[in-house]
């Protein structure tokens, strides 16, 4: 769908919409969150040469809005995968930072039982309201993504920072109660919090959580060989670059442009794009930055290459 197609409400809204650097995205009404999970996992299992009954756990991300309320997606999942004897459950909560706990969950299961060799952790992403521009922010695409984590693999996940404050927990919200879902949408209660305060307290935040990620795994700016982090907007990719005195990526750009803003999934896509277009070197570190005004911030450092015996 190319960014024209994406309505907005007003002129100032249009305005805003054409400066974010994206020119489509991808949105398809008739698939769920939940499908388009599922498809990521058929996927990955497929690629490992796994089946849904070899895993010990599944755990999904979970999506803006149910389909239905009270009922369960991830057992949904559970159930058209198979995964019949897998630790099933969904985590939350924290916007596109929620897949931070989620790998945090699954590190955790890998170290406590020996036994358990396999977790998947899926999302389907789908735009909460109808309108895909959530002013003043980003336009929302569709995407389904799973990750499996394993002691061994391509990539190794040496550590994870987060952080949050509940100060900013409804500074975007929608009201559903009493609305049809057409009459949803996402709002900022005050735009100049978001723009100003949470802006500056992202910096210093992100500053700091660099410093000590960098600190307690013995290793300096100059050993990162790459930075990614989720896909806002061409303005979100400067604001993080001078904030940190970084240079993202480049996969960062192209995937903004060719596919908006997928939420949890954005950071993964970025290092997975950046893997293909050789932009990390083999055994080459990657920190990836995770940011949710809800508001809570998220770092990972990435090793690629061969691993032995890692989750």
């Amino acid at each position: 769908m190319p960014l024209t197609a994406i309505r907005t409400l007003d002129e100032t809204e249009r305005a805003t919409r054409d400066a974010l650097g994206i020119e489509t995205v991808r949105a398809d009404d008739r698939l769920s969150s939940v499908t388009l999970a599922e498809r990521a996992a058929r996927r990955a299992l497929e690629q490992a040469g796994l089946d849904a009954g070899d895993l010990g756990a599944l755990v999904m991300v979970e999506s803006r809005v149910q389909e239905t309320f009270l009922s369960s997606e991830v057992t949904q999942l559970q159930e058209r995968l198979g995964a019949d004897n897998a630790l099933t459950f969904s985590v939350g909560g924290l916007g596109c930072v929620s897949i931070t706990p989620a790998l945090l969950t699954a590190r955790g299961m890998l170290a406590a039982d020996p036994a358990l060799d396999h977790v998947l952790v899926v999302h389907g992403s789908k735009p909460a309201a109808a309108l895909r521009y959530r002013h003043p922010v980003t336009v929302n695409g569709d995407g389904g993504q799973a990750l499996l984590l394993s002691r061994s693999g391509r990539i190794r996940i040496r550590d994870i920072a987060q952080l949050t404050n509940g100060r900013y927990w409804d500074l975007f919200h929608v009201d559903y109660r009493d609305r049809p879902t057409a009459q949803w949408r996402e709002q900022c209660t005050e735009p100049s919090t978001y723009s100003f305060r949470l802006a500056m307290e992202t910096r210093n935040r992100l500053s700091a959580m660099l410093a000590d990620l960098l600190r307690r795994n013995g290793i300096g700016r100059g050993d990162i060989d790459g930075f990614v982090s989720q896909n806002l907007s061409a303005a979100g990719f400067t604001f993080l670059e001078d904030s940190l005195d970084i240079e993202l990526l480049p996969a960062c750009r192209q995937n903004l442009r060719s596919y908006g803003h997928l939420g949890p999934i954005d950071v993964f896509l970025n290092l997975h794009t950046a893997l293909d277009r050789e932009e990390v070197p083999l055994g080459g570190l990657t920190v990836l930055i995770n940011v949710s005004p809800v508001a809570a911030w998220s770092l990972l450092l990435v090793e690629t290459g061969p691993q032995e015996d890692v989750a």
